[in-house]
């Protein structure tokens, strides 16, 4: 029996391996002879890919996915590359509009299509500013930014359809020149959209009653009362209200130096007693290097903060949080303020003629020096949206947002201890700032006019944070010997200059003095009308032009009877 079996298994066997062998026989006599491409003639828009398959068909009619298998070529990689990485194979990247022959090869065979890259597409439209308000009366100016399929953006204010979801609160206009103004009719909440492309975005407009005279003043102090680091003379001081967003905790912070020639709020950590609600894109927190033009710099996290100014109601807005011990300084911020006292004031209050501290160049490119993603003590340049950038609370405000007015009074010659003046919110919105027998001058892209002085024209700016008048002398005036940063005559000299707007008109002449800055510091006074010193290339008309005269400031994209902003006025 055993005998027997053994025989039966063995010709089993045998039978196998002969069946085996004709069964690989005819597998080596299949062979490739098709390869078809799908999608069959595809479009993509500019930034988008798309994923090839290759299907082979055999000799004995079967199919199989070869995608992994062939040798995949674009005949144009200018305007597509297709890749042959093992986790990738077969997919193809746009890189400019127009066609490509898109291959799939093995061996002999090969199969192709053609692909057409589209101009890029609308993905997604951000309305901006997110979710004002505006006083009873008012109005409010949006903006629409599309992100396109090439993770581009474009400012499409005035191509988008605009539309109001309750236009018995607020009507937005679509007429040529208005597009995106809203207006508002009744208190209440609407929704604004934006759509074009079948894209669309949207934000909330809540409509206010108006608020009282007198609410949007907040007192200057030049070395008073509200400056509690005397550091410096001319020092021009304000107190900001700071709350955690969405409470009653707040806190009233004096010594915020009042700045024309900057934009946003920023306050030391060492001062700021309330909680605020980190910044972060995607799950980084997000900080800020800011430069000043006299080679100070301030680093810290960006943060949300509820802030009052006068007696308006509290906005919520992104605010620096000055502190130098956050993540790694990054090389433009090596010299930042460490301490209010190395500063000389408690923050900045910026309120100069634009919206955001950085705008569009810091929303569409992360090499702009100015905004960081941190993680840990790791931190890199960053692009950022406009709504999270550090930006001017005043724009913000339901009313009493298209600008401010710095009124100081006039100084002697020689100079006074301390002085005290206003800065009103808003212009034309109430009966205290009605602009009256002024003028105004428009401002380019980077907030600044022209000054033609000693036959030489220069960029200028106004600029209540620098402390005197900075100038290119060619000689004109001698520097001090103890500050050489600033200007000696040996005796009270008059000058003039004519400003322009940055287009070239209106036009007018200045008139101003320049004393002996040791001579005046040696005095008991702080505030000075006379002092100057040398700067190389621009013209800074500082706190002492802003003496004896009202200033008005008008925001970008913001309307009052002198005309659009950015401008100033005087």
């Amino acid at each position: 029996m055993k005998s027997s079996n053994k025989l039966l298994w063995g010709l089993i066997f045998a039978l196998a391996t002969i069946w085996g062998t004709a069964g690989s026989t005819d597998a080596a006599l299949k062979k490739l002879v098709f390869i078809a491409m799908t999608p069959g003639n595809p479009s993509i828009a500019l930034g988008a890919t798309e994923q090839f398959t290759a299907t082979g068909t055999y000799s004995d009619s079967s199919t199989k996915d070869i995608t992994k298998f062939v040798t995949w070529r674009s005949s144009d990689s200018s305007v597509a590359v297709i890749s042959n990485a093992a986790r990738s194979k077969g997919k193809a990247s746009s890189k400019v509009p127009g066609t490509t022959t898109i291959t799939a090869k093995s061996g002999r065979i090969s199969g192709s299509t053609t692909l057409t890259v589209t101009p890029a597409t609308l993905v997604f439209i951000t309305v901006i500013p997110a979710n004002p308000s505006v006083v009873l009366g008012g109005t409010k100016q949006f903006a629409a930014i599309g992100t396109y399929s090439d993770n581009g953006t474009k400012d499409i204010t005035a191509s988008v359809n605009w539309s109001s979801s309750a236009e018995s609160v607020a009507a937005i206009s679509n007429a040529a020149g208005s597009k995106g103004k809203a207006t508002s009719v009744a208190a209440g909440t609407t929704t604004i959209t934006a759509e074009s492309e079948n894209t669309s975005g949207s934000t909330t407009l809540v409509v206010t009653p108006g608020s009282r005279e007198g609410d949007n003043v907040l007192p200057i102090t030049v070395n008073g009362s509200l400056c509690l680091i005397n550091a410096y003379p001319n020092k021009p001081c304000v107190s900001v209200t700071v709350c955690t967003p969405g409470t009653s905790t707040c806190q009233a912070i004096d010594d915020i130096l009042l700045d024309t020639g900057s934009f946003g709020l920023r306050v030391f950590k060492q001062v700021l007693n309330v909680p605020l609600i980190q910044t972060t894109v995607g799950s980084a927190s997000l900080a800020e290097c800011i430069q000043f033009g006299e080679g100070s710099s301030d680093w810290g996290p960006v943060q949300i903060a509820s802030v009052i100014l006068g007696n308006e109601p509290a906005v919520q807005v992104p605010i620096q949080v000055i502190d130098s011990t956050f993540g790694t300084l990054p090389l433009a911020c090596r010299n930042a303020d460490r301490s209010p006292a190395a500063a000389g004031f408690n923050g900045i209050l910026g309120v100069g003629p634009f919206v955001q501290d950085c705008g569009s160049t810091c929303a569409s490119s992360a090499r702009n020096g100015m905004y960081y993603t941190c993680n840990g003590s790791t931190c890199r340049g960053t692009s950022v949206p406009l709504s999270s950038q550090v930006q001017n609370p005043v724009a913000l405000l339901p009313q009493d947002n298209n600008g401010v007015i710095v009124r100081l009074p006039s100084v002697p010659p020689g100079g006074i201890p301390s002085v005290n003046g206003s800065l009103v919110l808003g212009i034309g919105t109430q009966s205290n700032n009605v602009p009256s027998g002024v003028t105004a001058y428009i401002l380019d892209e980077y907030g600044e006019f022209i000054t033609t002085f000693n036959n030489r024209s220069y960029f200028s700016f106004i600029d209540t944070g620098s402390n005197g008048l900075f100038f290119p002398s060619s000689g004109l005036l001698p520097k001090c010997g103890d500050y050489s940063d600033w200007f000696c005559p040996s005796s009270t000299t008059s000058l003039s200059s004519v400003i322009r707007g940055a287009s070239g008109s209106p036009s007018s002449v200045v008139s101003f003095q320049i004393s002996n800055f040791d001579s005046l510091l040696d005095s008991s006074n702080n505030v000075f009308g006379d002092i100057g010193g040398n700067d190389v290339g621009q013209f800074d008309w500082g706190l002492p032009f802003f003496f004896g005269r009202d200033i008005y400031m008008g925001f970008e994209g913001s309307a009052s009877s002198l005309g659009s902003g950015p401008y100033f006025a005087y």
